[in-house]
């Protein structure tokens, strides 16, 4: 398995380790629910170096994203972000990913980790016949996340000035603990908070010193488990379960993204799309008591299959189950009453509106 700069350091922390797409990845330090509820409450540090990060730069640059992502990325201003996805010829997603702007010919694309490749492909592909240049900048660079309501006032504690000033999905090259990060505002916990990319050579003593900078505010190392039902409870898709090569970014409920005033790959089939409608569509489900419905399981209605969950788990803010599914568009009204059948067994479920949880403003 690939190993992160960070590797080490979970080691000594005592991480339980996993395999998480060719990665030697921390799945927890302590347990599942303490991590998740530090989160929540307080902060939490979470190594996702494991990452792809690719730069595109050149008076081409933004042209060829344009081309190959289904948002407009010429039109995100210097210092912002966009969510955006690669898709295929026939619009099936091929990876959703984060598209920051760090200077007029200077873009930085960041892939999830079970896809780097077939992004790094794609975009050099792509990008063919514009004037720009592609560079995987993914072993070089370490990326931390610093996530929840702490965040801030951490960052604060530390000298950082202008983070109230930093708007979501927007970036600045500062220096944390003296070292050159690009400081984004951006996570994947439904929490405030920032991913800080650093140096690979210079991670470790990042991580320490952030550690150590919110001991006070109790930030705690935080593994994959909690990232997981964090970004679940927030209505956060993930790759290999919400989407993929089989669903478009319509049926995901994220047509929004789609600009199509550029000429992208899978242009003409997402019109298509866009004009009928999808038939099926990803709705929230929740249940009473303890039982989780879980990826895989078939949605009833009554006793017909008509969907699948994608995931689902019981939701350690909320304390009842939730999961999401894909279901028919003529069931997918919120308050429509279903059933998953987990392991043989009916559980009732209702519709809701996603996201499951927003944090306090």
């Amino acid at each position: 398995m690939k190993r992160t700069p960070l590797h080490e350091v979970h080691v000594e922390l005592g991480a339980t380790l996993t395999d998480f797409a060719g990665w030697s990845m921390p799945l927890r330090y302590d347990s599942d629910l303490a991590e998740h509820h530090a989160v929540r409450q307080r902060a939490g540090l979470f190594d996702l170096s494991h990452m792809g990060e690719l730069e595109l730069t050149g008076p081409g640059a933004a042209a060829a994203l344009d081309h190959a992502l289904v948002g407009k990325a010429s039109a995100i201003t210097v210092g912002r972000a966009r969510y955006s996805m690669l898709c295929a010829e026939d619009g099936g997603v091929l990876d959703d990913l984060v598209v920051y702007r760090r200077g007029e010919e200077r873009y930085l694309v960041v892939a999830n980790a079970a896809n780097a490749e077939v992004v790094r492909r794609e975009l050099v592909a792509r990008a063919d016949g514009f004037d720009t240049e592609v560079v995987d900048r993914s072993e070089e660079t370490a990326l931390i996340a610093l996530q929840g309501p702490a965040a801030s006032g951490v960052l604060a504690a530390m000298g950082l000035s202008g983070l109230d000033e930093l708007r979501y999905y927007a970036g600045i090259d500062t220096d944390v603990l003296e070292h050159r990060v690009w400081l984004a505002r951006t996570g994947y916990t439904g929490e405030d908070g920032v991913e800080l990319f650093v140096p690979a050579d210079e991670a470790a003593d990042l991580w320490y010193g952030l550690l150590e900078a919110g001991r006070s505010a109790e930030v705690v190392p935080a593994g994959l488990a909690c990232r997981d039902t964090l970004r679940l409870e927030a209505g956060m898709p993930l790759y290999g379960h919400e989407l993929g090569p089989d669903r478009t970014p319509f049926d995901a409920g994220l047509g929004r993204i789609v600009a199509f005033d550029t000429d992208f790959v899978g242009k003409e089939a997402l019109e298509e799309v866009a004009r009928t409608g999808p038939t099926e569509t990803l709705v929230g489900l929740t249940a009473e008591g303890r039982r989780a419905p879980r990826a895989g399981y078939p949605v009833l209605d009554g006793d017909t299959p008509i969907g699948t969950v994608t995931s689902g788990v019981l939701s350690p803010t909320l304390g009842v189950p939730i999961a999401m599914a894909y279901v028919p568009v003529d069931r997918a009204e919120v308050g429509t009453a279903l059933a998953v059948d987990v392991r043989g067994r009916p559980l009732p479920v209702e519709i809701v509106e996603l996201p499951f949880y927003r944090r306090p403003r």
